[in-house]
C-alpha cells in the first residue's frame, strides 16, 4: 500500500504541527506539506500534488467553504473538514459535506493529554477513508449540489403547517437482549429505520427530500458528534417535506415526522401502549458507536416487527448489517445504498455480504422503493 499524501490547511501554525505529529505516526501516511491560507493551498496543491487535504473551515482572506467550491469546480480532490464545536462551525460543516468534502474532525484542543491517541486514531482512519474517495463520486457529489441550488425538492416543505402539527467492543446484547419475536404484530402504524454513518448526512438528505409529508414516521441513527446532531436535525427541517427533529426520551412517535439520535445517545423504539414512543439510552457504546444502529434496528424488530422497513445508507464499518439481517429474517423489507454511490460502502456492503439487504440500489432510487413499500 503506497502512503497517502496529505496537505494540511489551517491558519493556526500550532495546530498544523499537532496535525503533522498525528498524521505523520501512521506508517501508512505522509503529510508532503501545509498551507496556512487558501491561497497558499492553492499553489501547493498544484506542486505537491496531494492525495488528501485537511481543510480549516475558519481561516482568513478567504474561508474553508469558499475555497472548497472552488476546489471541487475546478480541481475535485479528497478532503477532510477541521470543524468547531459549535452551533456555526456546524452549520458550516455541514454546507462542506453538501459541496463533496468526504468527512470531518473537529478541531483539536490545546490540551489533548487525555485523548491525543484517540483523536489521532480518528483523524488517521478518515483521512485514509477519504483517499479512497474516487474522482468520479466527488463529481458527482458537486454536481448534485448545484443541482439542488436551482431546483426544488419533489416535495416542497410546508414550513407553517409542519410547525402547527401534533406533537467498545460491545455488541447489541449489552442494550437489548436477544428474544423471540412475536409471529404477528396487529395493524399498527409502519416506522421507517435508517441508518448511516460515513457520508450519510448527504445521503439521508437526499432521501429526505425525495419522501412526502404523509411519509410514516422515520427513526434515524447517523454516526455524529453529539454537538452536531441538533444541528443536523434543524438543517434537515428546513428541506423535508415531513417533520424533522432531535429524538427526546419519550417523545411520540407519529407519521409524517423523522426523529434523529442524540450524537451520544442509542435511539430504541418502545411500544406503550396503542402507540410508539421514542427511547434514549445512556448505555455502553455498541460496535464502537454511541448511538448504534444495530441497537435501534433490534428495538425496532422487537417492536414494530413486520410493520418495519430498514434502510442502511453508506457508512464506514458495519454498524447496522446484523440489524439489518435480523430484520429481513421475520419478513420485513429492507434495502441498502450500493456501492457505486456510497462514499463508503462499508455498512451497507456489509450488509449485502451477508444477505441483510433485499434491495441493493443507487442512492437517488431509495426513496421511490421505501414509498413502493409503504402501506
Amino acid at each position: 500500500m503506497s502512503k497517502v499524501k496529505v496537505l494540511i490547511v489551517d491558519d493556526s501554525s500550532l495546530v498544523r504541527q499537532m496535525l503533522s505529529d498525528m498524521l505523520d505516526s501512521d506508517p501508512f501516511i505522509e503529510v508532503v506539506g501545509t498551507a496556512s491560507d487558501p491561497y497558499d493551498a492553492r499553489e501547493k496543491v498544484k506542486t505537491l500534488r496531494p492525495d488528501v487535504l485537511t481543510l480549516d473551515i475558519e481561516m482568513p482572506r478567504m474561508d474553508g467553504v469558499t475555497f472548497l467550491k472552488n476546489l471541487m469546480r475546478l480541481h475535485p480532490m479528497p478532503v477532510v473538514m477541521v470543524s468547531t464545536l459549535t452551533e456555526k462551525g456546524a452549520d458550516i460543516t455541514f454546507e462542506a459535506l453538501d459541496l463533496g468534502a468526504v468527512d470531518f474532525v473537529t478541531k483539536p484542543k490545546i490540551d489533548l493529554e487525555h485523548t491525543f491517541e484517540a483523536y489521532s486514531l480518528e483523524i488517521r482512519r478518515k483521512v485514509k477513508i477519504a483517499a479512497k474517495v474516487s474522482k468520479e463520486q466527488l463529481v458527482r457529489q458537486y454536481e448534485r449540489y448545484v443541482q439542488n441550488l436551482n431546483s426544488k425538492p419533489a416535495f416542497k416543505p410546508n414550513l407553517a403547517a409542519k410547525a402547527d402539527r401534533v406533537p467498545d467492543k460491545l455488541n447489541v446484547d449489552a442494550i437489548i437482549p436477544s428474544k423471540p419475536v412475536p409471529k404477528s404484530f396487529g395493524k399498527t402504524h409502519q416506522v421507517i429505520a435508517l441508518g448511516a454513518s460515513t457520508g450519510g448526512t448527504e445521503a439521508i438528505k437526499e432521501v429526505l427530500m425525495r419522501l412526502p409529508e404523509n411519509t410514516p414516521p422515520i427513526v434515524i441513527t447517523q454516526h455524529i458528534p453529539a454537538a452536531f446532531s441538533l444541528p443536523f436535525a434543524n438543517r434537515m427541517d428546513t428541506i423535508a417535506a415531513m417533520r424533522v427533529v432531535q429524538a427526546e426520551d419519550g417523545q411520540e412517535i407519529l407519521p409524517g415526522w423523522v426523529y434523529i439520535a442524540p450524537g451520544d445517545r442509542h435511539l430504541l423504539v418502545e411500544k406503550q401502549g396503542a402507540k410508539y414512543i421514542c427511547r434514549l439510552n445512556d448505555g455502553p457504546p455498541v460496535n464502537r458507536h454511541k448511538p448504534s444502529v444495530d441497537v435501534m434496528f433490534r428495538s425496532v424488530l422487537q417492536t414494530v416487527g413486520t410493520n418495519a422497513i430498514g434502510v442502511i445508507l453508506t457508512g464506514m464499518g458495519a454498524d447496522g448489517a446484523q440489524g439489518l439481517k435480523e430484520l429481513r429474517e421475520i419478513g420485513v423489507h429492507t434495502v441498502a445504498q450500493d456501492e457505486k454511490t456510497s462514499v463508503v460502502w462499508g455498512m451497507p456492503g456489509e450488509a449485502t455480504k451477508i444477505g441483510a439487504a433485499e434491495e441493493v440500489m443507487p442512492l437517488d432510487k431509495v426513496a421511490e422503493k421505501i414509498l413502493s413499500w409503504v402501506k
